[in-house]
Protein backbone atom coordinates (compact mmCIF):
# COMPACT_ATOMS: atom_id res chain seq x y z
CA UNK A 1 0.00 0.00 0.00
CA UNK A 2 3.01 2.70 0.30
CA UNK A 3 3.38 2.59 -3.44
CA UNK A 4 -0.04 3.39 -3.96
CA UNK A 5 -0.33 7.33 -4.49
CA UNK A 6 -3.72 9.01 -4.30
CA UNK A 7 -5.18 12.07 -5.80
CA UNK A 8 -4.37 15.32 -3.89
CA UNK A 9 -0.49 14.75 -3.36
CA UNK A 10 0.09 17.21 -6.00
CA UNK A 11 3.46 17.30 -7.63
CA UNK A 12 4.50 14.31 -7.01
CA UNK A 13 1.27 12.38 -8.51
CA UNK A 14 1.61 15.00 -11.24
CA UNK A 15 5.33 13.40 -11.90
CA UNK A 16 4.15 9.91 -10.85
CA UNK A 17 1.23 9.99 -13.84
CA UNK A 18 3.96 11.81 -16.10
CA UNK A 19 6.08 9.02 -15.61
CA UNK A 20 3.98 6.10 -15.89
CA UNK A 21 2.55 7.46 -19.29
CA UNK A 22 6.14 7.46 -20.73
CA UNK A 23 6.69 4.32 -19.97
CA UNK A 24 3.10 3.42 -22.43
CA UNK A 25 4.42 3.52 -26.20
CA UNK A 26 2.58 4.87 -28.54
CA UNK A 27 2.30 5.74 -31.95
CA UNK A 28 3.08 9.46 -33.03
CA UNK A 29 1.03 11.85 -35.07
CA UNK A 30 1.18 15.69 -36.47
CA UNK A 31 -2.61 16.92 -35.69
CA UNK A 32 -2.77 19.87 -38.48
CA UNK A 33 -5.19 22.55 -39.21
CA UNK A 34 -6.05 25.91 -41.01
CA UNK A 35 -8.92 27.99 -40.89
CA UNK A 36 -9.51 30.08 -43.92
CA UNK A 37 -6.02 32.21 -45.07
CA UNK A 38 -4.72 32.43 -41.97
CA UNK A 39 -1.25 30.23 -40.91
CA UNK A 40 -1.26 26.71 -41.00
CA UNK A 41 -1.01 24.95 -37.23
CA UNK A 42 0.48 22.13 -36.54
CA UNK A 43 1.32 19.94 -33.30
CA UNK A 44 2.66 16.62 -32.56
CA UNK A 45 0.24 14.53 -31.15
CA UNK A 46 0.54 10.97 -29.64
CA UNK A 47 -3.50 11.28 -27.12
CA UNK A 48 -5.08 9.81 -30.62
CA UNK A 49 -7.50 6.72 -30.97
CA UNK A 50 -9.51 5.38 -33.37
CA UNK A 51 -13.10 5.90 -31.96
CA UNK A 52 -15.61 4.08 -34.01
CA UNK A 53 -15.07 1.96 -37.45
CA UNK A 54 -18.81 2.69 -38.56
CA UNK A 55 -18.62 5.84 -39.04
CA UNK A 56 -14.80 6.01 -39.51
CA UNK A 57 -14.21 8.44 -36.05
CA UNK A 58 -11.15 9.42 -34.25
CA UNK A 59 -10.53 11.22 -31.08
CA UNK A 60 -7.69 13.20 -30.46
CA UNK A 61 -6.78 15.08 -27.35
CA UNK A 62 -5.08 18.74 -27.75
CA UNK A 63 -3.88 21.58 -25.14
CA UNK A 64 -6.78 23.87 -24.27
CA UNK A 65 -4.53 26.28 -24.76
CA UNK A 66 -3.25 25.14 -28.16
CA UNK A 67 -3.88 27.42 -31.70
CA UNK A 68 -4.14 23.97 -33.33
CA UNK A 69 -7.26 23.88 -31.81
CA UNK A 70 -8.50 26.95 -32.31
CA UNK A 71 -7.61 26.58 -36.43
CA UNK A 72 -9.19 23.03 -36.23
CA UNK A 73 -12.24 24.76 -34.25
CA UNK A 74 -12.60 27.44 -36.14
CA UNK A 75 -12.57 25.61 -39.53
CA UNK A 76 -14.65 22.49 -38.72
CA UNK A 77 -11.65 20.32 -39.99
CA UNK A 78 -8.24 18.75 -39.24
CA UNK A 79 -5.80 16.31 -40.62
CA UNK A 80 -4.21 13.40 -38.51
CA UNK A 81 -0.25 12.26 -39.85
CA UNK A 82 0.39 9.59 -39.06
CA UNK A 83 4.66 9.60 -38.99
CA UNK A 84 6.38 6.88 -40.76
CA UNK A 85 9.69 5.78 -38.67
CA UNK A 86 11.87 8.15 -40.24
CA UNK A 87 10.13 11.37 -39.16
CA UNK A 88 11.60 11.36 -35.58
CA UNK A 89 13.30 14.84 -36.67
CA UNK A 90 9.51 16.19 -38.13
CA UNK A 91 7.51 14.81 -34.34
CA UNK A 92 10.44 17.36 -32.70
CA UNK A 93 10.31 20.06 -34.78
CA UNK A 94 6.12 20.20 -34.47
CA UNK A 95 6.60 19.36 -30.64
CA UNK A 96 9.09 22.26 -30.56
CA UNK A 97 6.26 25.38 -31.36
CA UNK A 98 9.05 26.66 -33.89
CA UNK A 99 7.20 28.94 -35.44
CA UNK A 100 8.69 28.38 -39.45
CA UNK A 101 7.91 24.58 -38.69
CA UNK A 102 5.31 24.79 -41.88
CA UNK A 103 8.36 26.41 -43.97
CA UNK A 104 10.27 23.56 -42.71
CA UNK A 105 8.56 20.82 -44.28
CA UNK A 106 6.76 19.49 -47.12
CA UNK A 107 2.84 19.82 -47.09
CA UNK A 108 -0.10 20.30 -48.99
CA UNK A 109 -4.02 20.68 -48.04
CA UNK A 110 -6.06 17.96 -47.96
CA UNK A 111 -9.09 17.30 -50.12
CA UNK A 112 -12.14 18.40 -47.73
CA UNK A 113 -10.42 20.20 -44.49
CA UNK A 114 -7.83 21.93 -46.69
CA UNK A 115 -5.77 20.94 -43.50
CA UNK A 116 -1.67 20.06 -44.11
CA UNK A 117 -0.70 17.03 -45.22
CA UNK A 118 3.03 16.12 -44.03
CA UNK A 119 3.18 14.01 -47.61
CA UNK A 120 6.88 12.91 -46.77
CA UNK A 121 6.47 12.76 -42.41
CA UNK A 122 3.01 10.89 -42.68
CA UNK A 123 2.68 7.53 -43.86
CA UNK A 124 -0.94 7.77 -43.60
CA UNK A 125 -3.02 11.02 -43.33
CA UNK A 126 -7.06 10.74 -42.20
CA UNK A 127 -8.90 14.45 -43.02
CA UNK A 128 -11.34 15.01 -40.10
CA UNK A 129 -14.48 17.18 -39.68
CA UNK A 130 -14.97 18.27 -35.82
CA UNK A 131 -18.06 16.52 -35.19
CA UNK A 132 -17.81 18.06 -31.05
CA UNK A 133 -15.78 18.75 -28.72
CA UNK A 134 -15.47 18.01 -24.56
CA UNK A 135 -13.40 19.87 -22.10
CA UNK A 136 -11.29 17.57 -20.17
CA UNK A 137 -8.88 18.81 -17.67
CA UNK A 138 -6.02 21.03 -19.61
CA UNK A 139 -7.16 19.55 -22.82
CA UNK A 140 -9.99 19.25 -25.16
CA UNK A 141 -10.89 15.85 -26.47
CA UNK A 142 -11.93 16.48 -29.99
CA UNK A 143 -14.46 13.94 -32.16
CA UNK A 144 -13.35 13.98 -35.77
CA UNK A 145 -15.43 12.06 -38.55
CA UNK A 146 -13.31 10.76 -41.23
CA UNK A 147 -13.65 12.15 -44.42
CA UNK A 148 -10.80 10.45 -46.44
CA UNK A 149 -7.71 8.31 -45.79
CA UNK A 150 -4.72 8.87 -47.40
CA UNK A 151 -1.82 6.28 -47.86
CA UNK A 152 1.70 7.61 -48.71
CA UNK A 153 3.96 4.85 -47.36
CA UNK A 154 3.32 1.45 -45.32
CA UNK A 155 6.93 0.34 -44.25
CA UNK A 156 6.97 1.91 -40.77
CA UNK A 157 5.64 3.81 -38.38
CA UNK A 158 7.02 6.08 -35.38
CA UNK A 159 6.31 5.49 -31.65
CA UNK A 160 7.33 7.18 -28.77
CA UNK A 161 7.79 5.83 -25.16
CA UNK A 162 10.14 5.93 -21.90
CA UNK A 163 11.35 9.37 -23.45
CA UNK A 164 12.59 7.86 -26.98
CA UNK A 165 11.94 7.32 -30.29
CA UNK A 166 11.79 3.89 -32.08
CA UNK A 167 9.57 2.93 -34.89
CA UNK A 168 7.74 -0.38 -36.10
CA UNK A 169 8.58 -1.71 -39.39
CA UNK A 170 5.79 -3.70 -41.76
CA UNK A 171 8.72 -6.37 -41.89
CA UNK A 172 9.17 -6.50 -38.45
CA UNK A 173 8.61 -10.50 -36.85
CA UNK A 174 5.48 -11.05 -34.86
CA UNK A 175 5.72 -11.13 -31.10
CA UNK A 176 5.06 -14.78 -30.37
Amino acid sequence: MDDLRERGEGLTMDVDFRDMMASFPTGVSVVTAQHANAAPWGMTCSALCSLSMNPSTLLVCLRTESPTLQAAVRSGGFAVNLLHGDAQGVASLFASGAPDRFDRVLWRPTLHTRSPALVEAAHAVADCVVERTHPAGDHVIVIGAVRSVERLRSDSALLYGFRQYGQWSSTAPAIA
